[in-house]
């Protein structure tokens, strides 16, 4: 059942990203396009709308727990399909699919991408056992154009994010030895952010599959 609080919670939530659209709104009518008070604005801004759409996600959640099963839905759906996929390999490798490309690195690691890939890998280990690898190499392949690339440098994409959803549950919390990271792009005309945790010693077949002719999911 869904209380009070939750609602009002969800509510200020959604209200507080609005004011913070409000005020990046006024600083480009104002001409404002550069500066720290633009850049602090959007931080915020991002940061409003990634707590209102993770509160959104919780009471969503609590109230399907609560709820019987409908005839177009499984139960104890997650309804977050829309944001991505997640499997594992026949050879017991992780993959991940994000609707999304990575957001630029300046607004820190973002909650909702972490919360999203949690939120993939409770579903996926509701059917499948997760890995664990002791090394492990995490592989992130943006598939994007010119014209959906939002952030160039791969050094200023926040793949933190991402290595913070699996850092103790998928590998150990990195000791500078335990976790390798390559990002990568791929030319496509649909924009998505492929995910692979793999054990260390396997990263060589990894891009050998890769360069292949049939490649990767």
């Amino acid at each position: 059942m869904i209380a009070e609080k939750d609602l009002k919670a969800v509510r200020e939530a959604v209200f507080a990203a609005r004011l913070e659209s409000g005020r990046a709104a006024a600083l480009l009518e104002s001409g404002e396009r550069d500066g720290a008070r633009l850049t602090a604005g959007l931080d915020e801004l991002c940061e409003g709308f990634e707590r209102a759409v993770i509160s959104l996600r919780n009471l969503c959640e609590r109230t399907r727990e609560g709820a019987p099963p409908s005839a177009d839905r499984a139960p104890n759906a997650r309804g977050i399909s829309v944001a991505g996929s997640a499997e594992i390999s026949d050879c017991g490798r992780l993959h991940l699919k994000l609707n999304a490309l990575l957001p630029n690195c300046r607004f820190g690691a973002p909650a909702y991408i972490t919360d999203t890939v949690t939120r993939l890998l409770d579903d996926l280990e509701r059917r499948h056992p997760l890995p664990y690898f002791t090394e492990a190499l995490l592989a992130i392949e943006e598939h994007c154009d010119i014209s959906s690339r939002r952030v160039f440098d791969q050094d200023n994409k926040a793949w933190k994010a991402v290595s913070n959803a699996l850092k103790g549950r998928l590998i150990p919390d990195d000791d500078g030895f335990t976790l390798g990271v390559a990002l990568l792009s791929e030319k496509s005309a649909v924009p998505a952010c492929h995910i692979y945790l793999l054990p260390l010693d396997e990263a060589g077949d990894f891009f050998y599959l890769r360069q292949g002719e049939y490649g990767l999911p």
